[in-house]
């Protein structure tokens, strides 16, 4: 019962989310569905991690598609999300937990980046 009404909470709060909320949202679970990874890595559950880290990289790729690339940011950004997407690969073959706490920092400060990002358009843009 309890799932059902979290389930709904986070329907509503997409439904109503800003695109830049939305973008934080995404941010957000980049980043958990990565601490998950690592932790299954450290517990040798490697089929589990894959399914976390291909969760990862099929947010990438859905902030791949929402980049307007007549923007010089954009296509940053797509480089960007490309060279962790390959990052996250390479470390599903190399198991090198320093590739994969490298995604970590870099989800981490998407998320940062992003909450200052909206808290400084609330504010007016000061």
């Amino acid at each position: 019962m309890q799932n059902a009404v979290q389930q709904q909470y986070l329907k509503v709060q997409v439904e109503t989310a800003s695109p830049g909320e939305l973008t934080l949202m995404l941010y957000q679970e980049m980043n958990k569905s990565l601490l998950i990874a690592k932790r299954l890595y450290a517990q040798n559950q490697f089929e589990e991690m894959n399914e976390s880290l291909h969760k990862v990289r099929a947010i990438l790729n859905e902030l791949i598609i929402t980049l307007n690339m007549k923007y010089e940011i954009a296509q940053n950004l797509h480089q960007l999300y490309d060279f962790y997407i390959r990052h996250i690969a390479d470390f599903m073959i190399q198991r090198d937990e320093k590739m994969l706490d490298d995604v970590i920092e870099f989800a981490q400060g998407m998320v940062e980046t992003w909450k200052k990002a909206l808290l400084s358009l609330k504010k007016g843009g000061n």
